[in-house]
């Protein structure tokens, strides 16, 4: 085992970032992921402030830049699909539009990732860990289907569920912190012909939205609903699917339209609005990265971001320090923390659709410097 291998959990945002970092900071990285390949659909994701310049630093942004949704508005309708109001300034998903932010869809970012990541990275796709043992010198892990095999250190980038995270600080009942909605996404055929635009049908406890994407050949729907905790499997899409048709069944303007998509869509996600909350993103010989490890949950708008940044800077840190895992993972922590913490306030003690104004986003999102790491790749 070479104190060099480091396995990576989640084939992410955060987990092909920091896939592409270990390796110029001289570490032979293996990504394992549930799912048979890279995961498709997901939502417009936001990049802002410091986690652009994690892009810059990848020769990406140009790349970044050159996909974005390129939204022009809003508008916000009534049941019968009557135009309440408009916004040129700003959509839902990705807030004031004349910003240096940078919108584009999650398959979208991942691919960019994946391709600059891929040489040099070992992945082990459609495998999942099981079991996680560490000792003075390594981690030993066990998998579904490869092997057992022994790393150096164990990276949890496995989202707001974190399989990583489950094995070795406990169940996830214990971090997560529920925000009081769930939210459902999921392409559909772009059949009201939106051109770069958003549409929202609002009810005082759900949420119904399209918009259209890739250039207004598709689109996704959003439906969102406050609710309080509901005691479901997170793995569990067909519950899902039953559940949202049950609570939206009532609801007008194009909502039985898109339940009757929602069957049929390929890349269908549900999941609570919740915020993951730890003490400390380190064990021994394991951190956490991401969702995994402080999720600020979509209403945030900064799980991108803050996943970038963190990927970015632990990589770095280990690069510093590759024979000392205990002050890298402590490092990582202290640079980040107060960053995590500004990003996460920006969801809290909110309403489910009301969103942090532009100048707090900035200031949450430019609130990490970050460090300058030599690049040893």
């Amino acid at each position: 085992m070479h104190h060099r291998n480091v396995l990576i959990s989640g084939a992410s945002v955060a987990g092909l970032t920091l896939a592409y970092w270990l390796q110029r900071a001289g570490f032979r990285p293996t990504v394992v992921e549930r799912a048979p390949g890279l995961r498709k659909g997901g939502q417009a994701i936001d990049i802002r402030g410091s986690a652009l310049q994690v892009m810059d630093r990848m020769n990406l942004l140009d790349k970044v830049r050159s996909v974005t949704t390129g939204m022009r508005g809003m508008s916000v309708v009534d049941g019968d699909g009557v135009e309440l109001s408009r916004s040129t300034e700003e959509t839902f998903t990705g807030g004031v539009i004349d910003n240096d932010d940078v919108e584009l869809m999650r398959d979208d970012l991942t691919t960019l990732l994946f391709d600059v990541s891929r040489y040099g990275t070992e992945f082990l796709f459609d495998d999942v860990i099981t079991a996680i043992a560490q000792d003075d010198d390594g981690v030993e892990v066990r998998f579904q289907h490869e092997r057992p095999r022994r790393f150096a250190l164990v990276i949890g980038t496995d989202g707001l569920h974190s399989g990583v995270r489950r094995l070795v600080f406990g169940p996830e009942s214990s971090y997560l912190r529920f925000l009081g909605s769930y939210l459902a996404i999921f392409s559909v055929d772009n059949f009201l012909a939106l051109d770069h635009w958003q549409t929202f049908h609002m009810t005082p406890e759900e949420l119904v939205g399209v918009y259209s994407t890739r250039d207004n050949t598709e689109a996704r729907a959003i439906l969102l609903f406050h609710s309080p905790e509901l005691d479901i499997d997170h793995r569990d899409p067909v519950r899902h699917r039953a559940l949202v048709a049950e609570r939206f069944a009532g609801v007008g303007w194009e909502t039985p339209r898109l339940l009757e998509r929602m069957g049929s869509a390929p890349d269908f996600y549900f999941d609570s609005m919740s915020q993951v909350r730890l003490d400390h993103w380190s064990k021994g010989r394991v951190t956490l990265v991401g969702d995994a490890g402080y999720c600020p949950s979509p209403r945030s708008g900064q799980g991108t971001s803050l996943a970038l940044a963190g990927a970015y800077v632990l990589a770095g840190e280990l690069g510093n320090s590759p024979h000392d895992h205990r002050g890298a993972f402590a490092r990582y922590e202290l640079l980040t923390r107060d960053y995590v913490h500004r990003n996460q306030r920006l969801a809290q003690n909110r309403s489910g659709d009301s969103r942090p104004s532009p100048v707090e986003l900035a200031r949450a999102a430019n609130s990490l410097t970050l460090p300058a790491y030599p690049c040893r790749g």
